[in-house]
């Protein structure tokens, strides 16, 4: 019995270590394998009358139509509301190989009310240095409505100048990744920190041995790894899976000022400080009275302002905070005397002018 208990224990001392660990691949991404995005432009046609009749849209109909060998005479104006102009976007995934599919995102660039039953014709997608990467087709998905009356009146239902296509564009060219180069893999830190680098670094050589990774500095731990690129894809699903504790974040406060979002972090503290927040109500009421002269005064009827000037002011209460106030004492306190958020934003920020608080406070 004494044994099963002890077994339980430990089981549950392992889930607690294990609880607030991450795995290399949650917490870093590895140098050289990255997306990489592709714009184009391109034309919609088939739309229902809900195209543009723009002169960029006009052009590229018109190269479009030469490109078939259909010329048309100078001069002449073509009706094209069934077509619009749109840019196309797409992230080309790491280690894509031609053939392969990816979804892109197609927008409207001028003024066509909706895209919705349009198809895209052929666009090459290019990448940051030009090249093709990848080429686009397809019919459109527009979860947009819109609809316009006579009298000027309109409804609209999300976007419906922008569309999707799943599996809309065909891979044409890979990009190189320097994955298979080199004697070293570094994985880089999706958030920079020196403990952090210093733990990932330890858990790798604890695993594979000493002086198998070095920590080059807050951001990025370089790690020995096999040529043989079979070998290196085996030994790094190995090493993504390792699992150890990342350092605790930085104390921060967050403050969203157009939202009235706020988020504190746990590791916030507050050095001792009194608090007082409130204010005035001032309320102005107009009372106007009528002055009527007497009947052999020989004045004139006039209206006479009478303003009322109230001055309430607010029950504010001052609250103390002693040395170490947690957020949990924090929240607890504010909630206390009644702060709205708006309250508990100038609460803070006078608190960081004044010095009193263990940590970053952060407007956004």
């Amino acid at each position: 019995m004494r044994s099963r208990f002890l077994l339980v224990g430990l089981l549950l001392a392992l889930i607690s270590v294990t609880a607030d660990a991450a795995r290399i691949k949650d917490v870093a991404d590895i140098e050289g394998v990255r997306s990489n995005q592709l714009v184009g432009y391109g034309l919609v046609v088939g739309l229902p009358g809900t195209g543009e009749q723009s002169p960029f849209t006009e052009q590229s109909f018109r190269t479009m139509l030469a490109n078939f060998g259909i010329n048309l005479p100078a001069g002449t104006r073509t009706q094209i509301k069934n077509v619009a102009a749109v840019a196309i976007h797409a992230e080309l995934p790491a280690f894509a190989k031609p053939g392969q599919t990816i979804d892109i995102t197609v927008s409207s660039v001028g003024s066509a009310k909706s895209l919705r039953g349009g198809t895209l014709l052929q666009t090459f997608l290019t990448g940051l240095d030009g090249n093709v990467y990848a080429v686009a087709q397809g019919s459109l998905i527009v979860s947009g409505l819109g609809a316009e009356g006579l009298d000027g009146s309109r409804i609209l239902v999300n976007t419906p100048t922008v569309g999707r296509i799943p599996n809309g564009a065909v891979v044409e060219r890979e990009v190189e990744s320097p994955f298979a180069k080199g004697d070293f893999i570094t994985f880089n830190l999706k958030r920079p920190d020196f403990t952090t680098a210093k733990r990932l670094a330890e858990t790798i050589n604890g695993f594979m041995g000493p002086e198998t990774a070095f920590s080059l500095d807050a951001s990025s731990v370089q790690v020995r790894a096999p040529r043989d690129i079979s070998q290196r894809v085996s030994y790094l699903s190995t090493l993504e899976n390792l699992t150890f504790q990342p350092a605790d974040q930085s104390a921060k406060i967050i403050i969203n000022s157009r939202t009235g979002t706020i988020v504190i972090g746990k590791d916030v503290r507050l050095f001792p400080a009194a608090v007082t927040h409130g204010g005035l109500t001032v309320t102005i009421e107009e009372n106007p009275q009528v002055s009527q002269p007497n009947p052999l005064a020989g004045g004139d009827t006039a209206i006479v302002q009478d303003s009322i000037i109230n001055v309430s002011p607010e029950n504010s209460r001052m609250f103390k905070f002693d040395p170490g106030v947690t957020l949990d004492d924090l929240v607890r306190t504010v909630n206390a005397v009644g702060a709205a958020p708006g309250d508990l934003m100038a609460i803070l920020e006078a608190l960081k002018e004044a010095g009193a608080i263990h940590g970053e406070l952060v407007v956004i």
